[in-house]
């Protein structure tokens, strides 16, 4: 489906945008659905890139494989409904991820990591459904060290409130903090809502966003469904409502504007076009690094991507 501008049903509305991706198919039934960038925003606080990946279901032998590549000045955040990924990369981390834990992989100078269904996944039919954010970094950690945190689903928080579930992926809300280091002030919950519960978004941040994941949710009198990005009004009062017959699941994010513009191309993030310049030569080079167990690699994109692809 097409991205389509929203047009405010009356002045003071509280949503500035509504993002409709459209839906790629990579093969073997597996779709990607690519909220963030869009041509109507390119970025909610730091959050710079929004993939939901499925819901689909891969057939016994078969699975996800991205293959080994690089990332440059960015965060990836991973985060799964269903199924399981493994996580490999060029620190030699070696990592599955399952639904509610959270993999946060600061690339900053430079990694090199792929993601996989695991062979003990495949021997069956497997389901996958998720979401991959990409967190731009603030000028003064773009070129830190890379790392990789995994944090458990018993260790974040949750909060449980007459037909509410908030699962607090990072950052603080509602009184609660998320174990998950951040390099930057912000916040990113899971959250799903009973037919009929109401759910205020606070306005602490200045840039917010609301993805809705499965079902129907309302917001100002109107719904929206599965796939739909609502970006909305800095210091607008929100009230997000379960709609539809079955309960909805919506993820909920943002944070303060970034400290200056980003340029992304591929997988590279960077206030520097230069410095993206580097980064593609040094992949090209060998020198971001390499994944300890694999032989495989994306080769850089030929011709140049007008957008970000997924690997």
């Amino acid at each position: 489906m097409p991205e389509e501008p929203y047009v405010d049903a009356e002045p003071g509305s509280a949503l500035e945008t509504v993002i409709v991706p459209r839906t790629r198919d990579l093969g073997d039934g597996f779709e990607v659905r690519r909220a963030l960038p869009s041509s109507r925003r390119r970025m909610v606080g730091p959050f710079i890139f929004l993939d939901q990946m499925g819901p689909s279901v891969l057939q016994a032998g078969k699975g996800l494989d991205v293959r080994p590549h690089p990332h440059i000045g960015l965060a990836t955040v991973t985060y799964l409904f269903d199924g399981e990924v493994l996580h490999r990369d060029s620190l030699g981390v070696v990592q599955t991820i399952r639904p509610g834990a959270v993999n946060w992989m600061v690339a900053g100078r430079g990694i090199v990591h792929s993601e996989r269904t695991p062979p003990e996944a495949r021997v069956k039919a497997n389901r996958l459904f998720g979401i991959q954010f990409w967190v731009a970094l603030p000028g003064k950690h773009e070129e830190d060290a890379p790392s990789f945190v995994h944090t458990p689903v018993e260790a974040l928080p949750v909060i449980q409130d007459h037909g509410l579930e908030l699962r607090l992926i990072a950052g603080e809300l509602f009184g609660e903090r998320s174990p998950a280091k951040t390099q930057s002030e912000l916040f990113y919950a899971d959250v799903k809502l009973d037919v009929g519960t109401r759910l205020p978004v606070p306005s602490v941040h200045e840039e917010r966003g609301l993805f809705i994941a499965e079902g129907q949710v309302e917001v100002g009198g109107e719904s929206f469904g599965p796939g739909q990005l609502l970006v909305l009004r800095p210091g607008a009062d929100v009230v997000a409502r379960g709609g539809g017959a079955t309960r909805s699941r919506l993820l909920l994010f943002g944070g303060e504007p970034m400290d200056g513009p980003r340029h992304i191309w591929w997988n590279f993030v960077s206030s520097s076009k230069e410095r993206i310049e580097q980064a593609k030569e040094d992949w090209l080079a060998g020198r971001i690094g390499q994944v300890p167990g694999e032989t495989e690699f994306i080769p850089l994109p030929e011709p140049e991507p007008n957008v970000p692809r997924y690997p």
